[in-house]
């Protein structure tokens, strides 16, 4: 294996587009120069508004949006699942995992009250996911565990009591490659939602993991500690080719985006270190810089391709790397 020359450090995300990035010209321009809670809400305005899908409909939309390089469904709960999209594994009974794939609402639908519009079938927080996995994930929230109740295959995925402080109750802890996207589609969630929020808290706050999600507030919309988690995950896993390329997937189907992955670090400018600083649409840029240990080819736990594949070594390219502390890296062969 061909050693690095030095440690990998790299600068992600640097940009400057003369317009919104991604090609999205000035749809951002309204949030112009705002900051904060004010930022939050501009952005509310703009990206609330979209063409809804059916939720028959969705199936189709996964074949344009959820697809790896390989031609299979991108699948975020597993990592050993291998469906071909419209196939017989669609939506069909499940016993185990890697039975079949359903359609999964990550901000799960009984925290909005069911099969209700827009939430329903909205693109930007729904994916397909193994059935038998998401049926572990149920409705509980995102966080941290040692997985005593449940781990998918490879120990990928896991359900247990949470380790992260500020809540102990039974959380769902997805693969860490994908613990930026579900952040950044939970930063999407209550900033494109915010009015609601309120409402989901006292209407359905007996719910499993809404109370532990969402504070009642339009701002900041997240409890405290979730918060602080979705911060630490959208930092330790920045916005990759595979969540531009779907949100772009995703704004040609329903006609609105998610800023938070066309602007690597935007939460820092809602919630975050540079709430004080007004955001720029088309002078935007930030910086994510990761710091991997020297010994990180070293043992690894676990090596995968950037279209999520485990790999049984690190090949040229690209490879996201779980080192057996459970920090991922991502290192370039």
């Amino acid at each position: 294996m061909r050693q690095l020359a030095t440690l990998w450090l790299t600068a992600i995300a640097i940009g400057s587009w003369a317009q919104g990035p991604n090609d999205s010209g000035t749809y951002y321009q309204a949030a112009d120069g705002k900051k904060g809670a004010a930022l939050k809400t501009a952005l509310c305005g703009i990206i609330y508004n979209r063409t809804e899908r059916t939720y028959k409909q969705l199936w189709i939309d996964f074949k344009t949006t959820d697809v790896r390089s390989d031609g299979k469904i991108w699948d975020m709960y597993s990592a050993v699942t291998n469906y071909e999209p419209g196939g017989a594994a669609q939506g069909a009974n499940y016993k185990k995992e890697g039975d079949s794939y359903n359609r999964e609402h990550s901000w799960p639908n009984s925290w909005f009250g069911g099969e209700v519009q827009p939430m329903y079938t909205d693109l930007h927080h729904l994916y397909p996911t193994d059935g038998w996995v998401n049926n572990k994930r149920a409705n509980y929230p995102f966080g941290e565990t040692n997985g005593e109740s449940y781990r998918s295959a490879n120990d990928f995925s896991k359900l247990g009591k949470c380790t992260y402080d500020g809540y102990t109750g039974t959380v769902f802890e997805p693969g860490d490659e994908y613990k930026g996207d579900f952040a950044r589609t939970y930063f999407y969630i209550v900033t494109c939602y915010e009015e609601k929020l309120p409402d989901w808290f006292d209407r359905y706050g007996s719910k499993e993991g809404v109370k532990p999600t969402i504070d009642g507030s339009t701002y900041p919309g997240l409890t405290a500690w979730q918060l602080s988690l979705l911060m630490k995950w959208a930092a330790g896993d920045p916005v990759s080719q595979k969540e531009t390329s779907r949100n772009n997937a995703v704004a040609a189907i329903q006609h609105n985006r998610n800023p938070f992955i066309d602007y690597p670090g935007l939460e820092q400018y809602i919630w975050g270190s540079k709430q004080n600083e007004p955001f720029s649409y088309d002078h935007y840029s930030t910086t994510a810089i990761s710091r991997p240990s020297a010994d990180v080819t070293a043992a690894p736990a676990a090596i995968y391709a950037p279209d999520g594949r485990r790999l049984s070594q690190m090949q040229h390219g690209l490879n996201i790397v779980r080192q057996q502390s459970g920090r991922t890296v991502k290192i370039v062969k």
